[in-house]
């Protein structure tokens, strides 16, 4: 057996980064950015009024001066000519400001007869000018590799950006195995349960950044798996649930070694989760997980996912940890690393009852794991632990 971060290492070599593709911007929220990106224009192009109001020359805005309207200026309508002595243009938000002014006073400080002002409280320092390209200029980039939010695609639309170079997004082949599933919605016989690991990996791995399919189940024959197996070709990443163990009936390995697999490692050392292979086959990477649900899960989020982020070109590293305080003792752990369905609640962590691999219902409830090293000793309320959160 070999360490999770072994078998992460292992994981990682086996990942091929995606190439870039151009996607218009209204599809670019939550893909990856895979290039710089330069702005198209300067953010704002002109120097622009910051509220509505009158733009005369600053040094004349004294308290009780007056000044003659000459004309006015509204967003996307500027007003040409130059401001002189003694003059002034009504202005509102967004507006360019005006040649030969250099102030907005705002309409609050300012009464109004006809087209005459006359500043009526104490207008302050402030120039209520947003100067031109505060924002950004045109030629900033916009950094990659990112997960592009709202927040991003509103940039790059005022980029004037309406392609977007982004990775492309990893195609996961998911590949249930076991002549005791069936598909949710089936009528189940007797000694068969619901095929449940196929689409909660299929939900995570969309959360990611990946395109999962949904392969049909591959039943516990060698034919059943082959012909499976060819219908992943052209996967990015193939993903075997269950079938990876050592028993009578556990034909991934054998099946895939047959057709070619060049494998990289077989078991780990954590619970649960450990019958979990990987390797190469058909020149896609290949991961073999556990068929017990929560195993699958747990392997899901420890493993697949910082895959799927390698694949996107966003570094090489593991799920993220941080440390809590324990809200309930811990008795002390076995010799392998230990991924314990967990509670946060008020800020401390709690495991979430049995840990059994097989239910959904405990890791349902949970939020987070509780990461436990080997041989790690009980654990006291208040002592710091390890965690990854789970969304």
């Amino acid at each position: 057996m070999i360490t999770v971060a072994e078998a992460l290492a292992h994981l990682f070599a086996l990942a091929d980064e995606m190439s870039v593709e151009h996607v218009p911007l209204r599809e670019a929220d939550g893909r990856v950015l895979g290039e710089p990106v330069a702005a198209r224009r300067t953010q704002p192009p002109f120097a622009a009024s910051s509220m509505d109001g009158y733009a005369l020359n600053g040094v004349e805005a004294d308290l009780h001066a007056q000044f003659m309207v000459i004309g006015e200026a509204a967003a996307g309508h500027g007003w040409n000519g130059t401001v002189g002595a003694g003059q002034a243009v009504r202005i509102f938000t967004g507006a360019p400001v005006p040649a030969g002014t250099n102030k907005v006073v705002i309409q609050e400080d300012v009464t109004r007869t006809g087209d005459l002002i006359t500043i009526t409280d104490d207008p302050g320092p402030k120039d209520n000018i947003r100067p031109a390209g505060i924002d950004f200029k045109e030629g900033d980039t916009l950094d990659a590799p990112r997960v592009l939010g709202p927040a991003d695609i509103a940039l790059l639309a005022s980029m004037n950006v309406a392609s977007v170079p982004v990775r492309r997004a990893p195609v996961v082949a998911l590949i249930a195995t076991g002549d005791e599933l069936v598909m949710p919605g089936e009528d189940p016989g007797p000694d068969q349960i619901i095929a449940s690991n196929t689409f909660g990996l299929a939900a995570m791995l969309r959360r990611a950044g990946a395109v999962p399919r949904v392969l049909p189940i591959a039943r516990d024959s060698a034919v059943s798996l082959t012909t499976v197996f060819d219908l992943a070709r052209g996967a990015d990443l193939i993903v075997t649930i269950g079938g990876a163990s050592v028993g009578d009936h556990d034909l991934v390995g054998h099946v895939a070694g047959e057709l070619g697999m060049n494998r990289s490692f077989y078991k780990v050392a954590m619970r649960p989760g450990k019958p979990l292979m990987a390797g190469r086959l058909h020149g896609s990477p290949m991961v073999g997980l556990p068929g017990n649900p929560v195993s699958a899960m747990v392997c899901g989020t420890v493993f697949l996912t910082p895959m799927i982020r390698v694949m996107q070109g966003l570094g090489r590293a593991a799920v993220q940890r941080v440390q809590l305080p324990l809200a309930a003792p811990l008795a002390a752990n076995g010799p392998r690393e230990h991924y314990m369905r967990a509670r946060v609640d008020g800020g401390a962590v709690a495991d979430a009852g049995l840990q059994d691999s097989s239910l959904l219902t405990v890791l349902a409830e949970a939020n987070a794991l509780i990461v436990r090293p080997p041989g790690d000793p009980a654990r006291a309320v208040g002592d710091m632990v390890d965690i990854v959160h789970l969304t």
